[in-house]
């Protein structure tokens, strides 16, 4: 494995150098589902043949169909104007927030 380090903003800059698509936000969402979707059939199958057990095979597999899901999520958040590090912020200040006031659990966007 390479030595590069990244900012959430970096990987966004640099994973947007890859993006070869013309319909601006469909062709990554319908991507970032798809890809998602793989992560939860290799869970599936491994809860289904092995017990729940991951080998580092498993561990691998999967870690490479969640960079997929990332490099989507990175496109997704382009096509919206969206920086990345911003969505990372405000997305653990929102569920700090709910930590706090003991609403973690539970359904709904406003808690």
């Amino acid at each position: 494995m390479n030595n590069i380090q990244y900012t959430f903003n970096s990987y966004q800059e640099d994973a947007a150098k890859t993006a070869i698509y013309k319909n601006k936000l469909i062709y990554p969402v319908l991507g970032l589902v798809g890809e998602a979707g793989e992560v939860a059939n290799k869970v599936k199958k491994i809860l289904r043949d092995k017990d729940g057990k991951l080998d580092v095979d498993d561990k691998d597999s999967i870690s490479r169909e969640l960079g997929d899901v990332l490099w989507y999520l990175a496109a997704c958040a382009t096509d919206l104007g969206i920086d990345m590090n911003e969505l990372a912020v405000k997305n653990l200040e929102k569920l700090n927030s709910r930590a706090e006031r003991n609403t973690i659990s539970g359904s709904g966007d406003n808690r």
